[in-house]
This record gives C-alpha cells, structure tokens and sequence, in this order.
C-alpha cells in the first residue's frame, strides 16, 4: 500500500488521541514508523507459530484473536477501528504466538514494528509514555475480560459486553461472540431474547 508522510501523520495523531497527548513531533515520529496493512475478510494477520512483530492500530474494519483449545476455536478479543490489537506476551517476549489474528471484514490496519518502536522508546520519552499507556490499556482489558469470565454469569457478561462494546454484537458473527462470552451459541441466543434493556 502506498501511503503518504500525512496519511501516516493522520494515523499517529489517531492514535495518540486514544491513548496520550503527543507533540506535533512526537506525532511525525510515530508516523514514520507506520507500516500500513490490507487485510481482507477471513485473511491472518498473524498465524499460530508466528512471532508478533507488530502491534497493529485498526483504521478501517474488524479483527479478532483467537486459539484453538480441544479442537474448538476461540474467540479472546475483538478489535476495531480505533483500538490496538496485539498478541502481548509473543510481542513482549518477541517468542511464538499460540494466538492467531483474523481479519472479519475488509480491514486496513497500521502495524507499530516492535524494533523501531523499542528503539524509539529508549531515547523519546514521548515514544515511552506511548508504549507504557498502550500496553496498561490492554493488561487492564485482558484483565476485566478475565474477571468477566469468573464472576459474572452469561446474562451479565452478554448485557456489559452490549454496554461497553455494542460494536462487537454488531459486526462480528455471533458464533465468535459465543465463544468470547464463553458460552454456546444455543445460551448467547438465550441470553439475547431474555434480555430487554
């Protein structure tokens, strides 16, 4: 894809809005680094064994990570536009991912290298304060679909997801929403006619 200098500037400043204030310079540095991506419905970004050498901003679309677990396929996390996804412990540890990114519409996604950016981190404090919000955000959302899963049961997990990310129940196939709610499809449809808001 070729992108341009501003297209790129556009991407940072996105970016920056979701997670901290950066300078216009801080903005152009983390432009520079952008590495834009096409992906269409149903394509990997990332494949189980591959290192995750990116964390990647969701301009346009919507993907999903996932696992396999006894043969069943499972949802962990929905992102789009205007969040991050990143498979945080291969992209920390720079080892194999046992998760997988599809992409579930036609998606354009901006891809933060994990070299430029730790790089840019060790010299840029801007850059570092970037990193630190962006991988609090996403322990904190690992951490609250965690707890989700313990002490909530399928009615309250279905009506937060509806109130927090009403965009997931939305776009995504609702045998992925099943699976990231930890439940049958059978009890997610359950669950949506029982409930009136």
């Amino acid at each position: 894809m070729n992108i341009t200098m501003d297209k790129r500037r556009d991407v940072a400043r996105e970016i920056a809005r979701g997670y901290c204030t950066l300078s216009p310079q801080g903005i152009s540095t983390l432009g520079s680094i952008l590495v834009p991506y096409k992906v269409t419905k149903g394509e990997k970004l990332l494949q189980e064994g591959d290192i995750c050498k990116s964390m990647y901003y969701v301009d346009k679309g919507m993907v999903r990570q996932f696992y396999y677990k006894g043969g069943r396929d499972v949802t962990e996390h929905f992102s789009y536009e205007g969040r991050i996804v990143i498979c945080i412990e291969s992209f920390l540890k720079q080892n194999p991912s046992r998760l997988m990114v599809e992409a579930l519409e036609n998606s354009v996604l901006y891809g933060i290298p994990h070299d430029a950016l730790l790089s840019l981190v060790e010299t840029d404090k801007e850059m570092a304060q970037l990193y630190m919000r962006i991988l609090e955000h996403a322990l904190i959302s690992s951490q609250e679909h965690a707890d989700s899963q313990r002490f909530e049961n399928a009615t309250e997990r279905y009506v937060r997801l509806l109130k927090s990310k009403p965009e997931i129940i939305l776009r995504a196939p609702m045998v992925h929403v099943a699976s990231f709610l930890q439940m049958t499809p059978e009890t997610l449809s359950r669950v949506r006619s029982a409930y009136v808001e």
